[in-house]
């Protein structure tokens, strides 16, 4: 309401996510000359308090949830504020409205910042309201002249993609946006799911892991025999799509029938996905192996690609333009280019149209990197397209690690790879830039605590399966990490020997791994708000572990043994 009322009024809306610290929101608010800051509680009031001498913009304070536990000037309640705007003539505000114009910036999306400070990107209000209507025609949203969109909003607003979908687009089409509790992240969605029914749902790629791991250690209480019409189920499922996404059906099977009847409706009910036609996933990379999980219980998961700066999405799969691990094909309206392709076609994704950004907010220099004179907005991502135009995102130049020998490799496919070989591996980051070797930062698979998100000993109930498998007893973290269980590191090292026996050159293997003490969290600080893992911050907090690796192998006689560190 605070976002939207600022619009409308002429001003500028602007987020700040509830992890920043007092500093951040400092330098957000001090970046945008915010005038007015409206926070949920008195735990965020506080931020703000500490920070206040520093902001000269700010005239007032408003906290719209619980009872002000202090009186101050200019510190207002929610009712407070309805209280002041109650007697307030409508003429004014109406002609503030009138004179609004579409080229007007109207929203300010702050970067998470996992590279420098965060940039604020200046979005129109043409850049909102036709993205919005782009992309509810491009997957043909259903308006309310057919019934009505449901969805839940459980990532923070200040994030595009939760604005674009859970406010614009469901404004645009008059769907209905229900909100999740806070602790959504730490496992509550599921049954927020359940409660509502959603008809489409937007899932960042662990939110879809989660549920997969969930699954599969429900799936492993099972008795043998549900086991096997599970197993058979999948098989069915995965074939028949895989088959569809090849043109290769031209009549449904009937085992695929009487799969959909045993288990595909039966999983959608118990995840509240039995309305959910559209099952999106974005906002940081997925796995091949979390997508033909998902695929093979009958959910396709439609990839989509986007950034702040293009007011959310730019490409987006389809159920009739679906292919597996594409983010799809282009918005109505947009252009894709790739910039200095290599000999394999993969070069830097350039996006052209409506959705494209004004520019970083007194940043002009930055504003010049990133849209080039022609008005395509660079994207610092590295993609390539198929023949039909879909495209596949194959790294970052930012993330691009370049070894000391000068070879160029992008980490997320070997990550990926490690993940899926590995099924204890909550995180795998790899290490090796200006680096002699390859290295990777392993983080298990734990329980989570539901009350502040932070990861715990205990092992996740894959993890204890793995252990079991491999002839480990272990229970918790410490169990296996700093080398103590010596079962666990043996079965780890064949999944990274594995991996490495298909690595595209020598250039390409992990020499060395370490398992670190707790799981990646938002809270700790490795992950954003979206579960991407924020490398330099990793880089920064892991350094001692990782200078270790590297002095180690410098002293080893044996520089190309694959080992791990303990």
């Amino acid at each position: 309401m605070a976002d939207i009322g600022a619009i409308f009024a002429g001003g500028f809306a602007v987020g700040i996510y509830t992890t920043n610290s007092p500093e951040a929101c400092q330098y957000v608010a001090e970046n945008c000359m915010a005038n007015i800051i409206v926070v949920e509680n008195h735990k965020q009031l506080q931020k703000i308090l500490q920070v206040e001498d520093k902001l000269p913009h700010l005239k007032a304070i408003i906290q719209y949830k619980d009872t002000l536990k202090e009186k101050r000037p200019n510190l207002y309640t929610w009712a407070d504020l309805m209280e002041l705007g109650r007697h307030e003539p409508d003429a004014p505000l109406n002609m503030v409205i009138s004179s609004l114009k579409p080229n007007q910036c109207c929203t300010l999306i702050y970067t998470s910042g996992t590279t420098g400070q965060p940039k604020g990107v200046m979005l129109s209000h043409d850049n909102l309201t036709w993205t919005a209507l782009s992309t509810s025609i491009h997957v043909n949203l259903t308006d309310t002249t057919r019934g009505q969109e449901v969805g839940v909003s459980y990532l923070p607003l200040s994030h595009i993609a939760a604005q674009m979908v859970d406010i614009w687009i469901t404004i645009k089409i008059g769907g209905a946006t229900y909100f999740a509790e806070p602790d959504a992240l730490k496992g509550s969605l599921v049954n927020t799911l359940r409660e509502v029914h959603p008809t489409a749902l937007l899932g960042v790629p662990r939110v879809w892991e989660k549920m997969q791991e969930k699954m599969k250690s429900e799936g492993a209480k099972s008795s043998n025999l549900k086991k096997k019409v599970v197993a058979w189920a999948k098989d069915v499922g995965l074939q028949t799509n895989l088959n569809r996404l090849n043109q290769n059906v031209s009549h449904i099977p009937f085992n695929y029938r009487i799969a959909k009847k045993l288990v595909f409706n039966k999983v959608r009910k118990a995840l509240g996905l039995e309305r959910c036609s559209n099952c999106y996933t974005g906002a940081a990379p997925i796995t091949r192996d979390t997508l033909e999980f998902f695929l093979s219980l009958d959910i396709p998961l439609y990839e989509l690609y986007g950034m702040s700066e293009s007011s959310g999405p730019h490409t987006i799969s389809l159920p009739n333009a679906f292919r597996l691990t594409s983010c799809g094909i282009d918005l109505p309206g947009c252009k894709t280019k790739l910039h200095n392709p290599d000999e394999e076609g993969n070069g830097e994704i350039c996006f052209w149209g409506r959705h494209v950004f004004m520019g970083y907010l007194n940043m002009p220099e930055k504003t010049e990197e990133a849209l080039d004179a022609e008005g395509w907005l660079h994207s610092g991502d590295l993609g390539k397209h198929d023949q039909n135009k879909f495209l596949y995102i194959t790294g970052r130049i930012k993330e691009l690690i370049i070894t000391a020998g000068g070879e160029n490799i992008p980490p997320v496919s070997i990550e990926d790879a490690v993940k899926s070989a590995l099924p204890l591996i909550s995180n795998a980051m790899l290490i090796g830039d200006k680096k002699k070797f390859l290295s990777m930062l392993l983080t298990i698979k734990c329980q989570v605590n539901a009350d502040t998100g932070e990861p715990e000993d205990e092992l996740s109930s894959e993890a204890v399966e793995f252990c079991r498998k491999a002839g480990s007893n272990a229970t918790r973290v410490s169990d296996i990490a700093s080398g103590r269980d010596q079962a666990v590191y043996a079965a780890i090292q064949e999944g990274i020997t594995r991996v490495n026996e298909k690595a595209t050159s020598n250039a390409q293997r992990i020499q060395k791994w370490i398992v670190l003490d707790q799981d990646f969290s938002i809270v700790g600080g490795e992950l954003g708000p979206t579960m991407k893992v924020k490398r330099p911050e990793v880089m920064k907090m892991y350094k001692m572990q990782i200078d270790n690796i590297y002095e180690e192998l410098a002293q080893s006689s044996n520089p190309d043994n694959l080992v791990a560190t303990k």
